[in-house]
């Protein structure tokens, strides 16, 4: 029995809303902070790979806009240490989002659900981004489960092999 239960393999449908609600600010917001530079992409996905790492807790302390907001200041801030030369960053304005135009073809029904409340879906980019988010943070997790075992099993033999001196040596 485990005191925490691994991360399950498919983000929970809140994430992937919390990933789909926020994305566009989020991305945007990347992309100011470092000045419009090609990384805002990667540190945009870096944040979404902390948050889900950290899911269930933010969730139920419902800081997950804060953490977010944490987050993406913080990795900004190491993006502009790792320059090796000084960075300037003008701040620009947020790119325009994409809006998709209703195509002519299709049936009634699929371009009512496209503006019906409740039958819209996750757009593709942000259940993309949702999942190999999930996906980064739950190899995080396993590689620090296993380290962590690692290290327990290391100083459980070095404790063992410390008892056993102790027992051998001459009480005189």
């Amino acid at each position: 029995m485990r005191l925490i239960p691994p991360m399950d393999d498919e983000p929970p449908p809140e994430y992937v809303a919390f990933v789909t609600l926020h994305a566009p600010e989020l991305r945007a917001e990347a992309f100011r902070l470092v000045g419009g530079a090609p990384v805002s992409e990667e540190i945009y996905l870096a944040v979404l790979t902390d948050l889900a790492g950290h899911w269930r807790r933010m969730r139920w302390l419902r800081r997950t806009g804060g953490y977010v907001r944490k987050r993406l200041l913080a990795r900004t801030a190491q993006w502009r240490e790792d320059q090796v030369y000084e960075v300037e960053v003008r701040v620009l304005r947020p790119p325009e989002p994409v809006v998709a135009l209703p195509r002519s073809g299709g049936s009634l029904a699929l371009r009512k659900a496209a503006i019906i409340g409740g039958t819209a879906r996750a757009s593709l980019d942000a259940l993309a981004d949702a999942e190999i988010a999930w996906v980064h943070a739950g190899l995080r997790s396993r590689l620090r489960r296993t380290l962590g075992y690692a290290i327990g099993s290391f100083l459980l033999v070095l404790g063992l092999i410390q008892y056993m001196a102790w027992l051998s040596t001459d009480p005189l």
